[in-house]
Protein backbone atom coordinates (compact mmCIF):
# COMPACT_ATOMS: atom_id res chain seq x y z
CA UNK A 1 0.00 0.00 0.00
CA UNK A 2 1.05 3.53 -0.71
CA UNK A 3 1.55 5.84 2.26
CA UNK A 4 -1.09 8.52 2.44
CA UNK A 5 0.80 11.78 2.09
CA UNK A 6 -0.99 15.09 2.63
CA UNK A 7 -2.51 16.24 -0.65
CA UNK A 8 -1.93 19.74 -1.99
CA UNK A 9 -5.12 21.77 -1.96
CA UNK A 10 -5.98 22.57 -5.58
CA UNK A 11 -9.44 23.92 -4.81
CA UNK A 12 -11.03 21.03 -6.69
CA UNK A 13 -13.42 18.62 -4.97
CA UNK A 14 -11.61 15.67 -3.38
CA UNK A 15 -13.13 12.29 -4.16
CA UNK A 16 -12.76 8.97 -2.35
CA UNK A 17 -13.86 5.65 -3.81
CA UNK A 18 -15.14 2.71 -1.76
CA UNK A 19 -15.31 -0.34 -4.00
CA UNK A 20 -12.79 -1.12 -6.74
CA UNK A 21 -15.09 -2.86 -9.25
CA UNK A 22 -16.06 -2.03 -12.82
CA UNK A 23 -18.48 0.81 -11.96
CA UNK A 24 -16.03 2.62 -9.71
CA UNK A 25 -13.15 2.09 -12.11
CA UNK A 26 -15.17 3.48 -15.03
CA UNK A 27 -16.47 6.54 -13.21
CA UNK A 28 -13.17 7.46 -11.58
CA UNK A 29 -11.23 7.01 -14.83
CA UNK A 30 -13.65 9.47 -16.45
CA UNK A 31 -13.46 11.81 -13.43
CA UNK A 32 -9.66 11.72 -13.48
CA UNK A 33 -9.61 12.48 -17.20
CA UNK A 34 -11.94 15.46 -16.79
CA UNK A 35 -9.45 17.36 -14.62
CA UNK A 36 -12.35 18.68 -12.54
CA UNK A 37 -11.61 16.74 -9.34
CA UNK A 38 -8.77 15.35 -7.27
CA UNK A 39 -8.90 11.57 -6.92
CA UNK A 40 -7.74 10.83 -3.41
CA UNK A 41 -8.12 7.38 -1.77
CA UNK A 42 -9.46 4.13 -3.23
CA UNK A 43 -10.60 1.38 -0.89
CA UNK A 44 -10.80 -2.33 -1.60
CA UNK A 45 -10.28 -5.52 0.41
CA UNK A 46 -8.60 -7.51 -2.38
CA UNK A 47 -5.12 -6.04 -2.84
CA UNK A 48 -4.70 -7.44 -6.36
CA UNK A 49 -7.99 -5.98 -7.58
CA UNK A 50 -7.28 -2.74 -5.75
CA UNK A 51 -3.89 -2.33 -7.43
CA UNK A 52 -5.50 -3.05 -10.79
CA UNK A 53 -8.17 -0.41 -10.14
CA UNK A 54 -5.66 2.28 -9.15
CA UNK A 55 -3.55 1.51 -12.22
CA UNK A 56 -6.60 1.65 -14.50
CA UNK A 57 -7.87 4.92 -13.02
CA UNK A 58 -4.40 6.43 -13.21
CA UNK A 59 -4.84 8.31 -9.94
CA UNK A 60 -5.51 7.78 -6.25
CA UNK A 61 -3.89 5.94 -3.35
CA UNK A 62 -4.86 2.33 -2.56
CA UNK A 63 -6.20 1.82 0.97
CA UNK A 64 -7.36 -1.43 2.58
CA UNK A 65 -9.20 -0.03 5.63
CA UNK A 66 -11.96 2.56 5.75
CA UNK A 67 -10.42 4.12 8.86
CA UNK A 68 -7.22 4.91 6.92
CA UNK A 69 -9.02 6.96 4.27
CA UNK A 70 -8.56 10.71 4.44
CA UNK A 71 -11.45 13.17 4.66
CA UNK A 72 -12.95 13.97 1.26
CA UNK A 73 -15.63 16.20 -0.20
CA UNK A 74 -17.49 13.36 -1.93
CA UNK A 75 -17.40 9.63 -1.24
CA UNK A 76 -18.54 7.23 -3.96
CA UNK A 77 -19.73 3.84 -2.68
CA UNK A 78 -19.70 1.43 -5.64
CA UNK A 79 -20.07 -1.90 -3.87
CA UNK A 80 -22.81 -4.47 -4.68
CA UNK A 81 -26.32 -3.40 -3.64
CA UNK A 82 -26.47 -5.91 -0.79
CA UNK A 83 -23.38 -4.35 0.83
CA UNK A 84 -24.28 -0.64 0.63
CA UNK A 85 -25.99 -0.49 4.03
CA UNK A 86 -23.18 -2.41 5.75
CA UNK A 87 -20.44 -0.29 4.16
CA UNK A 88 -22.32 2.88 5.10
CA UNK A 89 -22.56 1.72 8.71
CA UNK A 90 -18.84 0.86 8.79
CA UNK A 91 -17.95 4.16 7.17
CA UNK A 92 -20.08 6.05 9.70
CA UNK A 93 -18.34 4.22 12.54
CA UNK A 94 -14.94 5.24 11.17
CA UNK A 95 -15.98 8.89 10.65
CA UNK A 96 -17.40 10.08 13.99
CA UNK A 97 -16.76 13.73 13.21
CA UNK A 98 -17.39 15.98 10.25
CA UNK A 99 -20.25 15.55 7.75
CA UNK A 100 -19.60 14.76 4.11
CA UNK A 101 -21.38 13.82 0.90
CA UNK A 102 -21.91 10.16 -0.03
CA UNK A 103 -23.05 8.77 -3.37
CA UNK A 104 -23.95 5.18 -4.19
CA UNK A 105 -24.53 3.83 -7.69
CA UNK A 106 -27.31 1.28 -7.27
CA UNK A 107 -30.02 1.44 -9.90
CA UNK A 108 -32.65 0.08 -7.52
CA UNK A 109 -31.85 1.30 -4.01
CA UNK A 110 -32.56 4.91 -2.94
CA UNK A 111 -30.02 7.21 -1.30
CA UNK A 112 -31.53 6.52 2.12
CA UNK A 113 -29.91 3.07 2.00
CA UNK A 114 -26.93 4.97 3.45
CA UNK A 115 -28.97 6.09 6.49
CA UNK A 116 -26.14 5.62 9.05
CA UNK A 117 -24.27 8.45 7.31
CA UNK A 118 -27.37 10.64 7.20
CA UNK A 119 -27.61 10.32 10.99
CA UNK A 120 -24.17 11.97 11.17
CA UNK A 121 -25.33 14.88 9.05
CA UNK A 122 -24.03 13.62 5.71
CA UNK A 123 -25.73 14.59 2.47
CA UNK A 124 -26.77 11.58 0.39
CA UNK A 125 -27.57 10.84 -3.26
CA UNK A 126 -27.75 7.89 -5.61
CA UNK A 127 -26.34 8.10 -9.13
CA UNK A 128 -27.17 5.36 -11.64
CA UNK A 129 -25.38 5.45 -15.01
CA UNK A 130 -27.75 3.87 -17.54
CA UNK A 131 -25.22 1.63 -19.25
CA UNK A 132 -23.65 -1.80 -18.87
CA UNK A 133 -20.33 -2.30 -17.10
CA UNK A 134 -19.15 -5.67 -18.39
CA UNK A 135 -15.68 -4.32 -19.23
CA UNK A 136 -14.24 -1.11 -17.69
CA UNK A 137 -12.30 0.00 -20.77
CA UNK A 138 -15.30 -0.51 -23.05
CA UNK A 139 -17.47 1.39 -20.55
CA UNK A 140 -14.97 4.27 -20.36
CA UNK A 141 -14.84 4.52 -24.15
CA UNK A 142 -18.65 4.53 -24.43
CA UNK A 143 -19.39 6.75 -21.41
CA UNK A 144 -19.71 10.11 -23.18
CA UNK A 145 -23.40 11.01 -23.38
CA UNK A 146 -24.47 8.38 -20.85
CA UNK A 147 -27.60 9.33 -18.92
CA UNK A 148 -27.28 9.15 -15.13
CA UNK A 149 -30.38 9.01 -12.93
CA UNK A 150 -29.97 10.99 -9.69
CA UNK A 151 -32.06 10.86 -6.53
CA UNK A 152 -31.49 12.09 -2.99
CA UNK A 153 -30.69 15.28 -1.11
CA UNK A 154 -30.66 18.47 -3.18
CA UNK A 155 -27.23 19.57 -1.96
CA UNK A 156 -25.67 16.19 -2.77
CA UNK A 157 -27.20 16.25 -6.24
CA UNK A 158 -25.97 19.81 -6.68
CA UNK A 159 -22.42 18.73 -5.81
CA UNK A 160 -22.22 15.67 -8.03
CA UNK A 161 -24.13 16.82 -11.13
CA UNK A 162 -21.39 19.19 -12.41
CA UNK A 163 -18.76 16.50 -11.85
CA UNK A 164 -20.78 14.03 -13.91
CA UNK A 165 -21.29 16.59 -16.65
CA UNK A 166 -17.55 17.33 -16.83
CA UNK A 167 -16.98 13.58 -17.19
CA UNK A 168 -19.31 13.50 -20.20
CA UNK A 169 -22.52 12.27 -18.55
CA UNK A 170 -26.05 13.60 -18.89
CA UNK A 171 -27.48 13.63 -15.35
CA UNK A 172 -31.22 13.81 -14.69
CA UNK A 173 -33.31 13.62 -11.53
CA UNK A 174 -35.81 10.98 -10.44
CA UNK A 175 -38.78 11.86 -8.26
CA UNK A 176 -38.45 10.89 -4.57
CA UNK A 177 -39.79 7.38 -4.05
CA UNK A 178 -39.55 6.51 -7.73
CA UNK A 179 -36.26 4.61 -7.70
CA UNK A 180 -37.71 1.08 -7.80
CA UNK A 181 -39.94 1.82 -10.80
CA UNK A 182 -37.14 3.72 -12.50
CA UNK A 183 -34.88 0.69 -12.32
CA UNK A 184 -37.66 -1.71 -13.28
CA UNK A 185 -38.14 0.36 -16.43
CA UNK A 186 -34.50 -0.16 -17.32
CA UNK A 187 -34.91 -3.90 -16.70
CA UNK A 188 -37.91 -4.02 -19.04
CA UNK A 189 -36.13 -1.93 -21.65
CA UNK A 190 -32.87 -3.88 -21.58
CA UNK A 191 -32.57 -7.03 -19.47
CA UNK A 192 -35.98 -8.58 -20.15
CA UNK A 193 -35.80 -7.50 -23.79
CA UNK A 194 -32.65 -9.62 -24.06
CA UNK A 195 -34.52 -12.60 -22.55
CA UNK A 196 -37.23 -12.19 -25.21
CA UNK A 197 -34.57 -12.26 -27.93
CA UNK A 198 -33.26 -15.54 -26.48
CA UNK A 199 -36.79 -17.04 -26.50
CA UNK A 200 -37.23 -15.94 -30.12
CA UNK A 201 -33.97 -17.59 -31.21
CA UNK A 202 -34.82 -20.77 -29.32
CA UNK A 203 -38.28 -20.88 -30.91
CA UNK A 204 -36.82 -20.44 -34.41
CA UNK A 205 -34.38 -23.26 -33.70
CA UNK A 206 -37.25 -25.50 -32.50
CA UNK A 207 -39.13 -24.65 -35.70
CA UNK A 208 -36.17 -25.80 -37.78
CA UNK A 209 -34.87 -22.42 -38.91
CA UNK A 210 -31.13 -22.65 -39.72
CA UNK A 211 -28.88 -20.85 -37.24
CA UNK A 212 -27.53 -18.34 -39.76
CA UNK A 213 -31.08 -17.44 -40.84
CA UNK A 214 -32.21 -17.17 -37.21
CA UNK A 215 -29.39 -14.72 -36.45
CA UNK A 216 -30.22 -12.64 -39.53
CA UNK A 217 -33.93 -12.56 -38.70
CA UNK A 218 -33.20 -11.55 -35.13
CA UNK A 219 -30.83 -8.77 -36.19
CA UNK A 220 -33.20 -7.41 -38.85
CA UNK A 221 -36.32 -7.42 -36.67
CA UNK A 222 -34.54 -6.01 -33.63
CA UNK A 223 -32.96 -3.18 -35.63
CA UNK A 224 -36.22 -2.18 -37.32
CA UNK A 225 -38.13 -2.41 -34.03
CA UNK A 226 -35.64 -0.17 -32.25
CA UNK A 227 -35.75 2.33 -35.10
CA UNK A 228 -39.55 2.40 -35.23
CA UNK A 229 -40.00 2.67 -31.47
CA UNK A 230 -37.53 5.56 -31.37
CA UNK A 231 -39.08 7.40 -34.31
CA UNK A 232 -42.78 6.62 -33.88
CA UNK A 233 -43.23 5.62 -30.25
CA UNK A 234 -44.28 2.19 -28.94
CA UNK A 235 -47.97 2.33 -29.89
CA UNK A 236 -47.42 3.31 -33.51
CA UNK A 237 -44.53 0.86 -33.88
CA UNK A 238 -46.53 -2.13 -32.61
CA UNK A 239 -47.86 -4.69 -35.09
CA UNK A 240 -48.96 -8.32 -34.89
CA UNK A 241 -52.05 -10.39 -34.08
CA UNK A 242 -52.57 -9.10 -30.52
CA UNK A 243 -52.30 -5.50 -31.67
CA UNK A 244 -54.94 -6.22 -34.32
CA UNK A 245 -57.15 -8.05 -31.82
CA UNK A 246 -56.95 -11.31 -33.74
CA UNK A 247 -57.60 -13.40 -30.65
CA UNK A 248 -58.13 -16.67 -32.50
CA UNK A 249 -54.56 -16.53 -33.75
CA UNK A 250 -53.30 -15.36 -30.35
CA UNK A 251 -54.96 -18.30 -28.57
CA UNK A 252 -53.71 -20.94 -31.01
CA UNK A 253 -50.22 -19.46 -31.00
CA UNK A 254 -50.15 -19.28 -27.20
CA UNK A 255 -51.11 -22.95 -27.05
CA UNK A 256 -48.29 -23.84 -29.45
CA UNK A 257 -45.74 -21.87 -27.45
CA UNK A 258 -46.92 -23.34 -24.13
CA UNK A 259 -46.70 -26.89 -25.50
CA UNK A 260 -43.04 -26.24 -26.36
CA UNK A 261 -42.04 -23.98 -23.42
CA UNK A 262 -44.69 -23.52 -20.67
CA UNK A 263 -43.10 -20.42 -19.11
CA UNK A 264 -42.71 -18.72 -22.49
CA UNK A 265 -46.37 -19.56 -23.12
CA UNK A 266 -47.32 -17.70 -19.93
CA UNK A 267 -45.27 -14.69 -21.07
CA UNK A 268 -47.01 -14.73 -24.45
CA UNK A 269 -50.46 -14.87 -22.83
CA UNK A 270 -49.61 -12.10 -20.35
CA UNK A 271 -48.14 -9.68 -22.88
CA UNK A 272 -50.76 -10.11 -25.61
CA UNK A 273 -53.57 -8.18 -23.83
CA UNK A 274 -51.05 -5.43 -23.00
CA UNK A 275 -50.10 -5.26 -26.67
CA UNK A 276 -53.75 -4.86 -27.66
CA UNK A 277 -54.37 -2.19 -25.02
CA UNK A 278 -51.25 -0.29 -26.09
CA UNK A 279 -52.36 -0.26 -29.72
CA UNK A 280 -55.90 0.74 -28.80
CA UNK A 281 -55.25 3.38 -26.11
CA UNK A 282 -51.59 4.33 -26.50
CA UNK A 283 -50.71 2.96 -23.06
CA UNK A 284 -50.31 -0.39 -21.33
CA UNK A 285 -51.95 1.00 -18.18
CA UNK A 286 -55.47 -0.25 -17.42
CA UNK A 287 -58.44 2.06 -17.84
CA UNK A 288 -61.79 1.98 -16.04
CA UNK A 289 -64.54 -0.19 -17.54
CA UNK A 290 -62.05 -1.61 -20.02
CA UNK A 291 -62.76 -4.66 -22.13
CA UNK A 292 -59.67 -5.71 -24.03
CA UNK A 293 -61.59 -8.38 -25.85
CA UNK A 294 -58.68 -10.66 -25.17
CA UNK A 295 -58.58 -14.38 -24.56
Amino acid sequence: MQSLMPQQDTGKPKLNLVGAGSVGMTLFRRFAGSGAVDIQDIYGRDETRLAKAVSFIGAGCPVNTLAAMRPADIWFITVPDSLIADVSRDLAASRPAGPGTAIHCSGFLPAREMAPLSELGWSLASVHPVMTFADPQTSVDAFAGTYCGMEGDDDAIGCVAPILERAGARPFTIRPGGKALYHAAAVFSNNLAVVLQAIAREAWAEAGVPDEISLALNASLLASTASNVTKLGPAAALTGPAARGDWSVVERQADAVAAWHPQAGEVYRSLSPLAHRLKRTGSTLPVLDEDDGGP
